[in-house]
């Protein structure tokens, strides 16, 4: 048996059902604690966070995070399904990714008549 998610086997006793899917112990902690994108207290603690660690722009952010703000940058505003392509991200790898963009005020989401975009801050 795979995980649905992220097709790692697993053990018959370490599995876990989430809305039908069969997952891993570590992809069914990542889908019950997705990060949320526009939530004010994460926000307001993102912020704190990084101005008392002296962190601004892209400092303190991943490898993958850096790429992703530089990519979104250079192009002026992305749509989400050329953004997983670009980077080889599923919806939810995406969506946490952007997230963390979201939560330090690097990112954000635009809508643009019926689509959305990402863009930089």
């Amino acid at each position: 048996m795979k995980c649905d998610r992220c097709e790692n086997a697993l053990e018959a006793d370490d599995k876990y059902s989430f809305y039908g899917r069969t997952l891993c112990e570590d992809c069914y902690i990542t889908a019950m604690q997705r990060p949320v994108s526009c939530d004010p207290l994460s926000v307001s603690s993102a912020r704190n966070t990084r101005r008392q660690l002296g962190q601004t722009g892209t400092s303190g952010l991943t490898a993958l995070q850096k790429k992703i703000y530089e990519y979104v940058k250079e192009k002026e505003k992305v749509e989400s399904a050329e953004f997983m392509k670009a980077f080889g991200l599923s919806q939810w790898e995406m969506e946490t990714q952007f997230s963390v963009l979201r939560h330090c005020e690097l990112l954000r989401g635009c809508k643009e008549g019926n689509k959305v975009y990402i863009t930089t801050f």
